[in-house]
């Protein structure tokens, strides 16, 4: 028996609602691995930004404050958890999510990814203020691309 669209939207959900990180389904002769969550990485500069980001047509996307010193311990970016198309809006003229200075906790949703018919959604991973964004809504990202960077206050010790 194979598994259809709703199988797989079913199976995501419940890895969503769940504390594990990766599931691997194998089912005559169909593999399925999926990853919950945005993956945060600190200080990365040599993750390029998608041509979508960089060719962004005039009146396109905010591109927030300049982008952060590579040594700057306080901006985090958020990367792509999956390969597919980055949105900013639960739907067509809704309200984005975030916006350039939102603020955002861990679980704050800051878009979705749309693969194969399925909305998975994307989380800020980390607590402090969006300074800027890196994709179009509407563009296709890379597994690991970079959407945005959020500031951190400064780590106390």
């Amino acid at each position: 028996m194979p598994l259809t669209a709703q199988d797989v939207a079913e199976i995501t959900r419940l890895l969503e609602e769940s504390e594990f990180e990766e599931l691997r389904i194998e089912h005559d002769g169909f593999k399925l691995t999926l990853k919950r969550g945005a993956a945060v990485k600190r200080e990365r500069p040599d993750i390029a930004t998608a041509p979508a980001a960089e060719s962004a047509p005039p009146g396109g996307e905010p591109r927030g404050e300049p982008p952060a010193s590579p040594t700057d311990r306080s901006v985090l970016n958020v990367t792509a958890p999956l390969v597919g198309i980055f949105y900013r809006a639960p739907k067509p003229g809704a309200p984005r999510y975030i916006e350039v200075g939102s603020q955002v906790e861990e679980d704050t949703i800051i878009g979705i990814i749309e693969v194969m018919k399925l909305m998975n959604t994307v989380r800020a991973e980390v607590q402090g203020t969006v300074v800027e964004i890196l994709v179009q809504d509407g563009g296709v990202v890379e597994y690991g691309q970079v959407l945005l960077r959020i500031a951190r206050g400064p780590e106390r010790g």
